[in-house]
């Protein structure tokens, strides 16, 4: 499904969270929805999930506006998480999947993939209070996408996770896409925009700032800067070359291979001097994380007058 939002603007009392917010979100896309805390992000999601409405704009799922029916296609998993503690896991997963109209023998046989999927299947018979927040936070999820909604929602999934269940959920999550789901992703984890989101929306004091695909965003963003690895037995002619052509060098007396770092429009010249020296080991344009650019972007707008 399509999501479309349309020049939405929405007010609380004298605090304009959304000023005139439009955004596409491509079907069967990872669309990240980036910001800092206070920026609107939370205001949308709500609007989406249909927990409030927008003063003025719409949002069209499919070309059609938004309607309490499209709420059984919607799987939203919120930043604040919230399962009932003393009541047990399976229990308490298959009451929820059968809320979104799955029967119960259903229920429990994609439980049983999905537990088993994310390693939990002893938990089973646990009391919520029993896990751990990661462990939770898996449960939470699994019964977000257990009725095999159209449209998730994400807020910050991997808060709280170690690496190795991060990159679980992760895999997760580009499977679900790639079964068909259009997944709207809200995190401050940049690392995870990069690896996930097709593209993104900025979001600043309720205005969108930047939009387009992440490695479109980036090469927009690209500042000259390149990455050079050198292997030379002789160093002290490449270390000359410092101040003819502004280098950064690191590990200059400790690794096998000099790894110099140049910023220019043309590397062409310090490679050919390079090689006079060396052997060249690699070499790539580095571009601006979204980090970087998040930063970047935030920081230049809020300096706006």
């Amino acid at each position: 499904m399509k999501i479309e939002v349309k020049n939405v603007t929405k007010r609380y009392a004298d605090q304009l969270a959304l000023n005139n917010v439009s955004l596409q979100v491509p079907e069967q896309s990872i669309y990240g929805l980036l910001g800092p805390n206070g920026a609107g992000k939370t205001t949308l999601i709500r609007i989406l999930n249909q927990i409030t409405g927008p003063d003025t704009g719409q949002v069209l799922i499919d070309g059609e506006p938004l309607r309490p029916q499209h709420i059984e296609r919607i799987g939203y998993l919120p930043e604040e998480r919230g399962l009932y503690k003393k009541m047990k896991v399976g229990e308490q997963a298959v009451y929820l999947a059968q809320l979104k109209g799955i029967s119960k023998s259903e229920a429990e046989k994609r439980l049983k993939v999905w537990f088993e999927k994310f390693q939990i299947t002893g938990w089973w018979n646990k009391t919520v209070e029993e896990l751990s927040k990661g462990m939770q936070q898996k449960v939470q999820f699994i019964t977000t996408v257990i009725h095999e909604p159209d449209i998730l929602i994400f807020d910050e999934p991997f808060s709280g996770f170690d690496p190795i269940n991060a990159n679980l959920l992760k895999e997760s999550i580009l499977e679900l896409r790639e079964k068909g789901a259009t997944i709207l992703l809200s995190t401050h984890n940049m690392s995870s925009v990069e690896e996930l989101c097709d593209s993104i929306s900025l979001i600043n004091k309720g205005e969108k700032i930047l939009e387009g695909k992440v490695a479109d965003i980036r090469r927009q963003h690209r500042t000259s800067t390149h990455e050079i690895t050198v292997s030379a037995d002789n160093r002290q002619p490449i270390m000359a070359l410092t101040d003819d052509f502004n280098l950064k060098i690191e590990n200059g007396e400790l690794a096998d291979t000099l790894k110099i770092t140049f910023v220019g429009d043309s590397p062409k010249e310090l490679l050919t001097r390079i090689m006079d020296f060396g052997t060249l080991v690699s070499y790539q344009e580095i571009l601006p994380s979204m980090n970087d650019i998040f930063i970047e972007e935030v920081q230049s707008k809020n300096a706006q007058p």
